[in-house]
């Protein structure tokens, strides 16, 4: 089958931009996007940090959904420590009912923020929270499924989420489909096959279903992408050293880096960034995709520009033929 290319938005906050200007540039980028023939659009959620918007992708689904007719719009993901079961199920119900066959619940382990704000987030601060991610998806898969009265639900298509090998290893034992953050961990391929060796089937899937989501910026030129990562590599160099910014002006970023003393692709160490122009693109990132054994890639990228992030995108539909399949 052919590779399906979908959409990881992380609400980037331009500098000089505000939250809500980042949360409609998001809702722009998926109209934008399903007419681009794009699969899916998942929001993600993080907390603490002047960067990014989206701190509960529930409320952003929904106006997303509103402004789409046929793409399947979800959660990249709910970071479900933070929450009760019953209430995400709840949530993810009533986005179901109202968007039928488009809603898509992916749930993470990770806190999307520093140890500090997570304990914000907790309602009974005087000692930490267990760690029982394994029991609370148990109790969110037993609402979904109605197998607790007497509550009764309308069910999103549920994914794990994960960069670690105890995701991978969970998505398998339950049958889920299992999508892997390659622009957190870049070395997650073995993760993905065991994934794949390990699956049981369910009433979920027959068969193992991977999906890996990357930072890809596409412009022109290899030297047009490669300036226009700067914004992403500074931002996320100074989050690595402690320093949280909103996503700076590539003219700010180039000056910051240069200062570096290393090469710019380099930058930040840890991560891999797919830049260049459409035919490089598509080969790095067919590439990638075979060695997680993907069927789906979800494309994430982080510019100062609005409208270049939105020709980004419309780039590599082009380059991959989307328009043509759709």
């Amino acid at each position: 089958m052919p590779l399906r290319l979908s959409v990881l938005d992380q609400s980037p906050i331009p500098e000089g931009l505000s939250a809500g200007d980042a949360l409609r540039n998001s809702i722009d980028l998926a109209r934008f996007t399903e007419g681009l023939g794009y699969t899916r659009y998942w929001v993600a959620e993080h907390h603490g940090t002047p960067a990014l918007a989206c701190t509960s992708p529930e409320a952003l689904i929904g106006p997303i959904a509103a402004a789409t007719s046929h793409l399947r719009v979800g959660s990249g993901g709910i970071m479900l420590p933070h929450y009760s079961p019953l209430k995400v199920a709840e949530t993810f119900s009533m986005l179901s009912s109202l968007f039928p066959g488009r809603i898509d619940l992916g749930i993470g382990r990770a806190a999307g923020t520093s140890p500090k704000v997570a304990l914000a987030l907790q309602r009974d601060r005087r000692q930490a929270p267990p760690d029982d991610f394994p029991e609370q998806l148990d109790e969110l898969r037993n609402y979904l499924a109605n197998r607790t009265p007497p509550f009764r639900f309308t069910s999103p298509a549920l994914w794990l989420l994960g960069s670690s090998e105890d995701s991978a290893r969970w998505a398998a034992q339950l049958g889920l489909p299992y999508a892997f953050a390659d622009f957190i961990n870049p070395w997650g391929d073995a993760i993905a096959r065991r994934y794949m060796e390990q699956f049981r089937a369910s009433e979920y899937l027959e068969k193992p279903s991977v999906a890996v989501a990357a930072w890809a910026i596409c412009a022109e030129s290899d030297a047009e992408a490669q300036a226009l990562s700067s914004s992403l590599r500074m931002m996320m160099t100074m989050l690595l050293r402690g320093r949280l910014i909103a996503v700076p002006p590539v003219e700010t970023a180039q000056r910051f880096l240069a200062d570096e003393g290393v090469p710019p692709e380099s930058l930040p160490v840890g991560r891999r960034i797919v830049a260049g122009s459409p035919q490089r693109v598509r080969a790095e990132l067919e590439r990638l995709a075979a060695n997680y054994g993907a069927e789906e890639l979800l494309v994430v990228n982080m510019l100062h520009d609005h409208a270049a992030r939105r020709h980004s995108y419309a780039l590599i539909a082009e380059a991959f033929g989307l328009s043509d399949k759709g």
